[in-house]
């Protein structure tokens, strides 16, 4: 894993300076400190910050490539697998390879198959610019789930891109100024596909590539879909499949997707909690490797919210060196701050900073690689979110009395998410119903969230605003040709991958707080031939009865204790600020700092008045614990838009980054 960066001109005259290409580079170090490149064609420069993992000679492996004829030039990021085999068969077909780099490939195999067919080969989770000069083309390219971030901007005949928002801000073209509907997103959680909460910033999008050519002097961008979450129509799913035969080949695919992310030429770990996700990873690492498999775990101080006894009963179970950090209330807030510098974007659960903590910890025991669980809810209907829209949407067939069972269990089950992951009320958007069939249980709270939102606004842009439709802008984003005609859980699961796995889980909760520290994390669960096949499982094999992720429950039984077989889906994640006086008080300290009267004024994004109106409902007695929840979540939202204006707009990128260049010593 690495941090590109680079620019393109529409005219191709125009001087590419190399100290702004080092000095994007050097913004991002914490993505790559293990050394920097940059190249330059007319009007065009790639630069990169890398992390050696595969092939650690240096000079070898240093990006940005070009060809050998100067064609094409390539800064990536990511990685990606089974490269050996077809770095093998192009060696085998004439090719000549310079290194032993995973992304030299790509160079091989564009000008032979063409960017389409290429990417088919491609399998990982990878983000990488490509250039083609004989073309004049420019390809920003992102895997199929959004593992790997990728940001860009056109500014007056000027594109930029980056791993990272700060990237992008490092060029002195590109402005830093707040959307204001990316600010409405930013305190609700859920942002729209795409976008970012600053003006002009996209996101090259999951499964996307980002065609830019150079025509008559002006830039013409298009983007293309190559790859979305195939989930069949309802009357085309295969039905030919056995249960017994759909459990062994969700059990030979993880079992594949494992073996390729345990190569590296360091060592390589695994992220440990309570779920089975996590567990199944680790056991089949165990049972791959020779020697014990370090297993990594958060533990809370808070017994409601800590998964560590469970993850050391799996820990024992395959025999993994565990190692446990424990996080108290003082741990969370205290690095809040920090954490919002890499995520870039809001939180509503100091899960983020915890997991910036363990990533910390991973490197300082000389650790860079882990394999991790996310994708598994996303692929086999993990979420509670899920089972309540497979009980509202996808069982008209239950009598009154099994209803009621459900609804009993649905209730018992959730009470902890109540207000955070779930609503306390079911919330309907007009938008969403047209576009998928009903509003997704997994957006709901944040909808719920939403309608607190233009009162915490200050008055300009509660203004522009008044008639926004936050529901209506996501649903916009979802191709309605993959919704048509699929399950009701198809759909929620859909919505999720494209809204909460991509804008949240893989964000905050992923590449952003581990590559703060330079440690690369590979989700098994989310390659993307496991993924397929999972989109055309039986939605009674994804939640059977009232069982979540039957499927994979089965085909990991062998392998997992039975406290942790039969256990319910908890979903992880650490403790709100209300539910500890500490952990409360950290957090006051924080509001004192950037939700006082002065800091709000300045930045001019939130209402004063409205700020302690909702603090001032918050200690209200008379809430009840999920009003608590959700209220918790806007609060961090507050704090997080007000920390971001600090961060990227009252601060001076381009200057912080040629700082950073010159204390490392890299110069062009």
């Amino acid at each position: 894993m690495c941090g590109i960066a680079g620019f393109m001109y529409a005219d191709r005259d125009h001087p590419v300076d190399p100290e702004t290409l080092v000095a994007m580079a050097a913004i991002q170090y914490h993505r790559g400190p293990d050394g920097f490149g940059y190249r330059r064609l007319p009007g065009v420069g790639f630069s990169h910050a890398r992390l050696s993992i595969v092939d650690l000679d240096q000079s070898r492996g240093r990006q940005p490539f070009e060809t050998e004829d100067g064609r094409l030039m390539l800064t990536k990021n990511g990685e990606l697998y089974d490269y050996q085999r077809i770095r093998a068969d192009l060696t085998s077909r004439g090719a000549r390879f310079h290194t032993k780099s995973d992304s030299e490939m790509i160079l091989h195999l564009y000008p032979r198959l063409g960017l389409d067919n290429m990417l088919t080969h491609l399998r990982g989770e990878f983000a990488f610019a490509l250039y083609d000069k004989d073309d004049d083309r420019l390809m920003l390219v992102r895997d199929r789930f959004g593992i790997k971030p990728l940001y860009w901007t056109e500014v007056n005949g000027l594109v930029v891109f980056g791993s990272e928002l700060k990237v992008l801000f490092a060029h002195p073209e590109v402005p830093r100024q707040f959307d204001p509907q990316g600010v409405f997103h930013q305190l609700m959680q859920t942002i729209v596909p795409g976008s970012t909460a600053f003006k002009g910033i996209h996101q090259v999008k999951p499964g996307h590539v980002l065609d830019i050519k150079r025509r008559d002097g002006k830039l013409q961008i298009t983007e293309k879909k190559y790859w979305d979450m195939p989930f069949p129509e309802e009357h085309s799913r295969p039905d030919n499949y056995s249960e017994e035969e759909w459990i062994e080949a969700v059990r030979e695919k993880l079992l594949e997707a494992v073996q390729l992310r345990l190569e590296a030429d360091v060592p390589v770990g695994c992220y440990l909690s309570g779920g089975i996700d996590s567990c199944s990873i680790l056991g089949l690492a165990a049972a791959a490797r020779q020697n014990p498999v370090k297993a990594f775990t958060i533990g809370f101080d808070n017994k409601d919210y800590d998964e560590s006894p469970i993850a050391t009963e799996m820990a024992q179970s395959a025999g993994a060196d565990q190692d446990i950090m424990m996080l108290d209330a003082s741990h969370l807030y205290d690095n809040f701050v920090e954490t919002l510098w890499h995520t870039e974007r809001t939180i509503y659960n100091t899960l983020g900073v915890a997991k910036l903590l363990m990533s910390r910890h991973v490197r300082d025991v000389n650790y860079k690689v882990v394999l991790t669980g996310e994708g598994s809810d996303e692929l086999f209907g993990g979420y509670p979110a899920f089972r309540r829209d497979m009980f509202l949407h996808g069982l008209d067939h239950l009598s009154p009395g099994e209803r009621d069972e459900w609804e009993k269990l649905l209730a018992e089950q959730n009470k902890l998410f109540k207000g955070a992951m779930l609503a306390e009320d079911e919330i309907h958007n007009s938008a969403l119903d047209q576009r998928i069939g009903f509003t997704p249980s997994c957006l709901q709270p944040w909808l719920a969230s939403a309608t607190r939102v233009p009162g915490i606004l200050n008055a300009d842009l509660r203004n522009q605003l008044q008639d926004y439709d936050p529901g209506a802008a996501i649903a916009a984003q979802l191709d309605e040709s993959y919704l048509k005609d699929r399950h009701p859980l198809d759909k929620a699961q859909y919505d999720w991958i494209k809204t909460m796995l991509e804008g949240q889980i893989l964000t905050w909760g992923g590449d952003r707080v581990d590559m703060a520290n330079s440690m690369e994390a590979r989700p098994p669960f989310l390659d993307h031939h496991l993924a397929e096949l999972a989109a055309n499982l039986p939605p009674s094999l994804r939640i059977k009865g009232k069982t979540e992720k039957y499927v994979l429950r089965e085909a990991m039984k062998g392998l997992l204790p039975e406290v942790l077989y039969k256990r319910e889906k908890f979903a992880f994640m650490a403790p709100p600020a209300h539910t500890d006086a500490r952990k409360w008080s950290a957090m006051r300290d924080l509001a004192d700092e950037y939700l006082n009267d002065k800091a709000i004024e300045e930045a001019g994004l939130l209402s004063v008045a409205g700020v302690k109106a909702l603090f001032a409902l918050h200690d209200d007695d008379s809430i009840t614990a999920a009003t608590q929840n959700k209220l918790d979540a806007v609060i961090n939202h507050m704090l997080g838009v007000q920390v971001l204006h600090q961060h990227f707009v009252g601060s001076d990128i381009p200057l912080q980054a040629r700082k950073k260049a010159a204390e490392l010593g890299w110069h062009a």
